[in-house]
């Protein structure tokens, strides 16, 4: 989760120069870092960052695996549906990056389809950009060290060459913290300690605060889990097996919404009480 918070931290610390790359415009003032929360619950992902840039919303997305419950293709409705909702106004441009390479087809997919619905929205394969955009800013020299190249190596030591050249000290240990940080999705710590001084790293403040950040959201779903485990204990030992499409639902819930949902199955005396009560909680949100 550390890569997740490291790409939430560039895109919300840099937004003119992630909204600069990907909108690929140069007209970005009056741009504002919106909350990751949407009024209805449960959404909120650690890797989301939403941009406002006048009447525009950039929403990106960034992914380390291709896994996702629910799906990435419908979270990106389900966004677009809940941003559009609160900002009707705006026009909605959604990026999804994926760091890592993967043969999954997940990745190649740019819509979400269903019997009577086509949703779209843009995917970068951060393997196969080329660097050379990225070296263009300091804020995303992190993702150069993912981009595309025939040596690995020597783009690790270009990116590492073109942080030494940052001039302001704070940038240049927060930048060098979060490269060191992406560049372990692909290279050899070794290697990386030899480029990189990891004391600059342990300097940084951003580094602090990202790891922090792990262990709190580490933390929070290590909770979440153990009490959606209990409840479908529960659940089957007092209605038996429960259907899979019943029981996927109960794993979109929330931590408040599993709460509530302990307490209300007291009264369950058939499945049929839980289908109505899961039909009910999706109407009130």
């Amino acid at each position: 989760m550390s890569y997740d918070n490291t790409c939430k931290y560039l895109a919300e610390t840099y937004p003119a120069e992630f909204a600069k790359w990907l909108l690929s415009s140069d007209t970005v003032d009056n741009i504002q870092v919106l909350k990751t929360e949407l009024t209805l619950e449960p959404i909120r992902a650690d890797s989301v960052t939403f941009l406002q840039i006048a009447n525009q919303i950039l929403h990106i997305e960034f992914q380390t695996t291709p896994q996702s419950t629910p799906p990435l293709d419908f979270r990106m409705l389900d966004y677009y549906t809940r941003l559009k909702r609160q900002y009707f106004w705006c026009e909605i441009h959604q990026v999804l990056i994926f760091l890592q390479p993967t043969s999954s087809d997940i990745v190649y997919k740019t819509q979400y389809t269903d019997s009577n619905t086509i949703h779209k929205y843009r995917v970068i394969r951060l393997w196969e950009e080329e660097p050379a955009t990225l070296f263009a800013n300091p804020a995303l020299l992190p993702l150069a060290t993912l981009a595309k190249t025939n040596s690995p190596q020597g783009l690790l030591t270009q990116v590492a060459a073109a942080v030494d050249m940052i001039e302001e000290t704070d940038e240049r240990q927060n930048i060098s913290a979060c490269v060191q940080m992406l560049a372990g999705l692909r290279f050899d710590k070794n290697l990386i300690t030899q480029l990189f001084s990891e004391e600059i790293m342990q300097e940084s403040v951003i580094y602090q605060d990202i790891l922090q950040k792990g262990l709190q959201q580490g933390e929070a779903r290590g909770k979440r889990q153990e009490a959606l485990g209990l409840i479908l204990r529960q659940l089957t030992r007092r209605l038996g097996v429960i259907e899979p499409q019943t029981e996927q639902q109960i794993q979109t819930l929330s931590i408040t919404q599993l709460e509530d949902l302990a307490e209300a199955l007291l009264d369950f005396t058939s499945q049929n009480d839980l289908v109505n009560y899961l039909a009910n909680l999706s109407e009130s949100s």
